[in-house]
């Protein structure tokens, strides 16, 4: 069974931003998948990571440096999915709230994948000034 779009998008989301599972998250991705986070600085954990042992490492990594802003408030927060003329690719807008006021986050990812799983995310988003933020990695 071939999974949808939404269904990719909302299981990353739960590795990620809700279970803070690193190694989910490298599940979700091919053996050669990628994570790519442009408009983070050089250095940065999820600049970029190639393969299942770097996203898991790095991912791990961010989870770890991560300000506390609070939980995700999902009554708050909202996404909306768009299908792009490739039906290997689609683009999640993602607005994201904080339980107990922590800083709100927009951003975009760009999806590819193949045969169910992840082979290229570009995550576009900043960190809020003053240190990590909470994105859905």
């Amino acid at each position: 069974m071939e999974l949808t779009h939404k269904e990719i998008f909302e299981r990353y989301v739960f590795a990620g931003a809700v279970s803070r599972n690193p190694e989910a998250v490298a599940a979700m991705f091919t053996e050669d998948g990628v994570i790519e986070a442009p408009l983070v600085p050089d250095g940065h954990p999820l600049r970029r990571l190639v393969g299942h042992d770097a996203i898991r490492a790095g991912v791990g990594a961010y989870h770890r440096q991560l300000a506390e802003p609070g939980p995700v408030d999902a009554g708050r927060s909202a996404y909306v999915l768009h299908d792009t003329a490739d039906p290997d690719v689609f683009i999640a807008e993602i607005d994201v709230a904080f339980h107990g006021g922590g800083p709100a986050m927009s951003l975009v990812q760009i999806f590819r994948v193949r045969d169910g799983r992840i082979a290229k995310l570009r995550d576009y988003f900043a960190e809020p000034a003053g240190g990590a933020g909470d994105t859905v990695a």
